[in-house]
């Protein structure tokens, strides 16, 4: 009778797979041995995996490449990096091996972009394309940018006031986009995204406010939907409105050559996921390129802001099962060893799903569980209905410590979790450490930040002055 975990695995998805396989009865993931990373630094345990930044970086250009020749598409491809998914240095780093761009969102960003320069990070050619709602100190940062001689940055035009806020700072002559206010799927409580100007008026804003304007260089149109790319009907009705009013304002506008079409491609979040890449972007490129030939104006320069994709395959969170409480007949909780609601905030405030596995034992039997943090908070647990199927683990055993890995968490959960900062029931935010390769492949590990200590939070909390 089948009843080990790893029976289970094998009976449910196609195992191993790219970057999980075993090694006897313990985990691996992309050949890093886990259990080695738990005996040596403990759990719970926060860890990023270097590499998968880059490689997730080189398929996407890769994808683009292949469409664009496909279909004979004469013009270039940008891949920007969206900073707001992780800002660590280290993310930075890795990213910016790879000749891409950057897309910032607030004031802060402006500062890393500029200490990205200062150390030869990125360069002059660089596109900085600053999205957002802009007020005094971001306006104040990109004329700062521009004005130091970064051509290449272009603010989007967010709303009308915009434009006069940054010719009121920046000298002469720079470019500019403008975001389209997409329309929402009709399951959301609002009718148009907050975020741009409506696509009823950007040809008028244009014959308005720019055209005549011998100060503004019209570069990029900006289009972005808030659940991402996806083979529905709802993507692609907005992608052709969008794409009309690209022809519409191309007409108009001889210097527009941008077209953007923001971030949302997803990650993998469960051994089952499926999700045909190349063939989105194939479509998305003949859709541009049949509307653009029909109207016999020039295929625009494709631009991208994946941030979740970027670097969200490259992180992890390991913890142990401390403890099991069997609260009635049918209920089983293992209690870990951190918190849900500050190690993955995602979990608890948008039910977000993560793939969950065992990090060992995976030769004994199994049983149905659910998962609890440490805080005396109700919702600091992960289930079935955030996970969608019910969760099953090898069986607790007080004698043999059980470990869990949770992957692909590397988008946003340090700064929604506010790293370095207070955590919920001050939970010590975990150790991090990070994973990288050499030319040969071999392995190496460091330590990135410590486990929180008390005397950190009492600082913080204005005890320790």
């Amino acid at each position: 009778m089948n009843t080990k975990y790893s029976d289970l695995i094998n009976q449910t998805y196609y195992f191993p797979q790219e970057e999980f396989k075993l090694n006897k009865d313990n985990l691996q993931f992309h050949n890093i041995d886990l259990m080695k990373l738990v005996e040596q630094y403990g759990t719970p345990l926060k860890f990023t995996y270097l590499p998968q930044i880059s490689n997730n970086i080189n398929k996407a250009k890769s994808w683009f490449r292949k469409s664009m020749e496909k279909n004979k598409y004469e013009a270039k491809y940008y891949y920007c990096y969206c900073t707001k998914s992780s800002h660590f240095e280290y993310v930075m780093n890795e990213a910016f091996k790879n000749n891409i761009h950057v897309e910032t969102s607030s004031a802060f960003d402006i500062n890393i972009v500029e200490n990205l320069l200062e150390n030869g990070k990125i360069n002059k050619s660089t596109f900085i394309i600053c999205n957002g709602f802009k007020r005094d100190q971001y306006i104040e940062n990109i004329a700062r940018l521009v004005n130091n001689g970064h051509k290449n940055t272009i603010p989007i035009i967010d709303n009308y006031e915009e434009l006069d806020l940054l010719q009121g700072q920046i000298n002469g002559k720079f470019k500019i986009g403008i975001r389209i206010a997409a329309e929402e799927e009709p399951k959301f409580e609002f009718y148009t995204s907050r975020l741009g100007i409506g696509y009823k008026n950007i040809v008028p804003f244009y014959k308005k406010e720019i055209k005549e304007n011998k100060n503004l260089e019209l570069k990029m149109l900006h289009f972005f939907i808030n659940t991402g790319i996806n083979d529905n009907a709802y993507y692609w009705n907005e992608l052709v409105k969008c794409i009309k009013v690209y022809v519409a304002l191309k007409k108009e506008c001889p210097t527009l050559d941008g077209l953007n079409i923001g971030g949302g491609f997803p990650i993998k979040n469960s051994l089952a996921f499926e999700y045909d890449y190349q063939y989105m972007i194939d479509e998305i490129i003949n859709q541009i390129k049949i509307a653009c030939d029909e109207a016999e104006v020039d295929v625009p320069n494709i631009f991208t802001e994946f941030g979740s994709f970027t670097v969200g395959e490259s992180g992890g969170a390991i913890y142990q099962v401390l403890y099991q409480k069997q609260q009635n007949d049918r209920e089983k909780w293992n209690m870990i060893d951190s918190s849900f609601i500050t190690t993955l905030p995602d979990t608890w405030a948008i039910n977000k799903r993560f793939i969950m596995l065992a990090i060992n034992r995976w030769n004994e039997t199994y049983e149905r569980v659910l998962l609890g943090g440490m805080t005396c908070d109700s919702d600091d647990y992960y289930n079935s209905e955030q996970n969608m199927n019910a969760i099953y683990l090898p069986k607790y055993n007080k004698e043999k410590p059980l470990y869990l890995g949770f992957f692909n968490t590397g988008a946003y959960q340090e700064t929604i979790g506010g790293f370095g900062g207070l955590q919920h029931c001050l939970i010590p935010q975990p150790k991090h450490i990070l994973i990288d390769r050499d030319e040969n492949g071999i392995l190496a590990t460091e330590v990135f930040s410590e486990q929180q200590t008390a005397e950190d939070v009492l600082k913080i909390l204005g005890y320790n002055k």
